[in-house]
């Protein structure tokens, strides 16, 4: 009897921008040894929405999610979210101000919460009406879309946004569930990958590449918000005896399938 196809939980991605010296860079983090998905891999910050992440009055205290629906809000909650809890970046503004929290600001708010959050002993909504923040959903762009095959007995269904990263804002990984980071230009993840020095997990590596055919930040925005976003969720064939990952070309990935063995 064939195995029930278990349920993709939503989840969401931040590819957080800026641009280097030498070029566009991505900031990545080294999931913990002990963590049961991605287990010791690079990856961009992200995680599956919580229920906190709908809660009705901190929807009302998000910016530019005008027209959407309360899913596609929590989304952009989560992202937001996990950005704050994985790289201590919160895309915020205090109530009625134009601008994003500042850096001292961001560092008092992170001394108050971010442990706490991390434990889930809060959550956001606690920590946006306390501190009185609205969320710069606005900020986010959409990337990518992607749903894990039908076969893992793990499946999300997961959004990418790109956002650029605030200057005063100092981006470091957690310490618990990620336990490395670093700026990285997209082709020196790639490089890293290829000669054993890091593992990047076959969705976060498309998403790496699709990154690298822009240059710098401005470029990577206007190839995304100029580009319809294509639902990406691999099926698997078999080819001559060899089992295969489709993926749908117009999607804009480098590839459209590759061998199953090399993306497990």
């Amino acid at each position: 009897m064939p195995r029930p196809i278990a349920p993709a939980l939503p989840s969401a991605t931040i590819l957080l921008l800026r641009d280097g010296p030498d070029g566009l860079e991505v900031f990545m983090v080294e999931r913990h040894h002990q963590i049961d998905f991605a287990t010791g891999a690079l990856v961009f910050p992200g995680g599956k929405v919580d229920p906190g992440d709908s809660d009705p009055d901190l929807l009302r205290r998000c910016s530019g999610t005008e027209g959407l629906d309360e899913d596609t809000r929590a989304l952009q909650v989560a992202a937001i979210r996990e950005t704050f809890e994985e790289a201590a970046v919160l895309l915020a503004r205090p109530k009625g101000s134009d601008a994003l929290v500042d850096g001292p600001r961001l560092r008092a708010i992170e001394d108050r919460w971010r442990d706490r959050l991390n434990a889930n002993e809060v959550a956001m909504p606690e920590i946006a009406r306390e501190e009185d923040l609205v969320l710069a959903c606005d900020l986010l762009v959409p990337f990518a879309h992607w749903i894990t095959p039908d076969f893992m007995p793990k499946r999300f269904t997961t959004w990418f946004f790109l956002v650029e990263a605030p200057a005063d804002h100092l981006a470091v990984h957690d310490g618990s569930e990620s336990v490395d980071s670093v700026w990285i230009r997209p082709e020196d993840a790639v490089a890293a990958e290829a000669e054993g020095r890091r593992t990047i997990i076959f969705p976060t590596m498309m998403n790496v590449k699709k990154l690298g055919q822009s240059g710098t930040v401005a470029e990577a925005f206007a190839a995304a918000r100029s580009a319809p976003i294509v639902t990406v969720h691999p099926r698997v064939e078999t080819r001559d005896g060899e089992q295969r990952m489709i993926l749908p070309a117009e999607a804009g990935y480098e590839v459209s399938d590759a061998p199953l063995d090399a993306v497990r």
